[in-house]
């Protein structure tokens, strides 16, 4: 099975738009993307051989560069290894070390000194292959590795995640049916092309339906809330993870009106408080809260066709798209009863074949051809799920399991509060108590008390923070997930806060 919708919409819609790089401004038709795409696919089939499995690496800004060479090393058969730049050398340098690229192709400014291999600069990609010798390239089959995308490695190191092409065309047809994404649609990409957000549901699934990418260099909130308002972009969908969702309502100058133009706002990554979701809706704006993993692809959303819905379930990640089957169970691995909590299992042809260069980590992330998510979710009486937390991030207290994401999304009522993450801290009575970390918005003051007071009025004692310590900013992946390692280690070294 060849998957490869690019060159199926050079024949059938040419001259239909396929991307827009809108740093540069300039437009591909699906044939001229197609174009490009062959062209570099020939190259690099000349460079490794035809079906090669080589890696290409890239390290840099979210460019149309970086998806031709995507899609280029997929028809060439070789695998696309995106890094993440945020990275630091000897970060960068355990990923070398893991995918053994033989190609880098990276931006100015962006360079990996433990790399060996070749080195191309994005700006020279378009040169290179317009003149290089043509050589016939072949494709891998589609259960064949094609890309690694490396975890964000909130909790250890890195994981080069699998994804072969029959994966991304189930992720792709999972998000594309699961909030309407048709050859109409323009989606604009703010999320990191290295991560699975930006790569495939802001980019890929577009071009599956044979609508229009929008790539960005990144997220800019006054500049994204001026692209999804302006016409001539556009824009019908938009993902984002919640706190850049945050970030966009608190712009100066920010109306509802800027983004009530969307036909879905769809986030991810992390868990959209209720407060937010019910603030969108009723400010008119689509929002849409899913889940996903690199591991998985698109896996759940909520119906975007009934607002109302939208805001009588806002906290819950939806229903499971068409492809996957979820179940929640116990430590046993028994599926759990509705309403109770338990860890998120889920199966499909969007699932990962396993880790690369980890195939003991592989063996335990299965089990029966389930895959082990890690999070703690329920289900409701009418089938929607919530995810509750990371279960490596539930601390216990006096014996009860606190899930931080429901003491975090209790903090984002406030309205002071910018940012808000929870851990549990070691205590001699309890065993384990929050703490919780705060950002707050500019122009606002807020209290400890204020805070807890808050907290007793809508949690249990229990999942009460004892202590809370407003800080500068949190620390965060690229994906936008907070690294509740680093915090730990900060709570380590100043115990006493």
């Amino acid at each position: 099975m060849q998957l490869d919708p690019v060159a199926y919409y050079a024949r059938c819609r040419p001259s239909a738009p396929a991307c827009v790089d809108l740093e540069s401004g300039r437009r591909w038709s699906y044939a001229e993307l197609d174009r490009d795409v062959a062209r570099t696919a020939s190259w690099l089939a000349g460079l490794f051989g035809p079906a090669s499995g080589v890696r290409v690496a890239t390290l840099g800004r979210n460019s149309v560069a970086q998806l031709i060479l995507h899609l280029a090393t997929v028809r060439a058969g070789a695998i696309y290894v995106p890094f993440n730049w945020r990275l630091a050398g000897p970060e960068l340098a355990v990923l070398v070390a893991d995918s053994q690229p033989r190609l880098l192709m990276h931006d100015a400014g962006f360079d990996i000194q433990a790399f060996g291999g070749r080195r191309v600069l994005t700006s020279e990609l378009e040169a290179l292959t317009a003149t290089a010798s043509a050589v016939r390239p072949q494709r891998r089959a589609a259960d064949e590795p094609a890309t690694l995308l490396y975890t964000s490695g909130t909790s250890g190191l890195p994981k080069g995640v699998i994804v072969t092409e029959h994966n991304v065309f189930w992720g792709c047809t999972n998000f594309n049916l699961g909030n309407g994404v048709t050859p109409h649609s323009a989606v604009l990409c703010d999320m990191p092309m290295f991560h699975t957000a930006g790569l495939f549901a802001a980019v890929r699934a577009v071009l599956l339906a044979g609508g229009t990418s929008l790539i960005s260099r990144g997220f800019d909130p006054q500049l994204t809330l001026a692209r999804i308002a302006d016409p001539a972009l556009g824009v019908t969908h938009y993902f984002s993870v919640p706190q850049m969702a945050q970030m966009l309502w608190q712009q100066p100058g920010f109306e509802p009106r800027m983004l009530q133009g969307l036909a879905v706002y769809a986030t991810g990554g992390a868990p959209n408080p209720r407060a937010q979701i019910e603030r969108f809706v009723d400010a008119g704006i689509p929002m849409s809260d899913g889940f996903g993993m690199s591991e998985t692809g698109s896996s759940f959303g909520m119906p975007v066709h009934d607002r109302r819905l939208l805001r009588d379930k806002a906290g819950s990640c939806g229903l499971p798209y068409i492809s996957l089957q979820a179940r929640i169970v116990d430590e046993d691995g028994n599926d759990v009863a509705r309403g109770a909590v338990g860890e998120l299992w889920l199966r499909g042809p969007s699932v990962t074949p396993g880790y690369w260069n980890q195939p003991e980590l592989t063996a335990r992330s299965f089990v029966d051809g389930w895959f082990r998510t890690g999070d703690a979710a329920m289900c409701d009486a009418d089938g929607y799920h919530y995810i509750v937390d990371r279960r490596k991030d539930m601390y216990i207290s006096g014996g009860e399991n606190v899930y931080p994401a429901e003491v975090e999304a209790a903090l984002y009522e406030l309205e002071a509060v910018a940012e808000a993450a929870v851990i549990g801290v070691p205590d001699n009575k309890w065993g384990e108590i929050g703490r919780a970390y705060i950002v707050l918005r500019p122009g606002h003051s807020l209290e400890a008390a204020a805070v807890l007071a808050h907290c007793i009025g809508r949690l249990a004692k229990y999942k009460v923070p004892a202590s809370v310590v407003f800080t500068a900013d949190i620390p965060r992946t690229a994906s936008g997930k907070v690294k509740k390692t680093q915090l730990r280690e900060q709570m380590s070294a100043a115990p006493g806060l």
